[in-house]
């Protein structure tokens, strides 16, 4: 179930982060395609916030489609990824919504 925030909703009703393409391993970017970060609905710093929380669990070379409509994510994802040593391989659309792929270097 989606919370709020476009988390998932855990047992106990809590939100317990974005929602997770539940079709392949986090991490996942072979004929799958990128690893998905849903952040749709979620308004600056959240994006950022869950992408940063996302990075450490993917291995390097991975790629993170991160899919959001807050029009601040547009900078604030290529300047984290400035800040963060990640490469951003630029801005695409994926099911009518804004999506910022990183590729994990570190």
């Amino acid at each position: 179930m989606t919370g709020p925030e476009g988390g998932v909703t855990g047992a106990e009703g809590g939100v317990t982060g974005p929602e997770v393409a539940a079709d392949r391993p986090v991490g996942a970017t072979g004929a799958g395609g990128p690893d998905i970060l849903d952040c749709r609905g979620q308004r600056c710093p959240l994006p950022v916030i869950n992408l940063a929380r996302r990075v450490p669990h993917l291995p390097v070379g991975a790629v993170v489609r991160v899919l959001a409509d807050d029009p601040a994510a547009a900078n604030d994802i290529p300047a984290w990824c400035r800040m963060r040593g990640q490469e951003y391989l630029g801005a695409t659309e994926t099911d009518g919504a804004p999506a910022f792929d990183v590729r994990i270097v570190s």
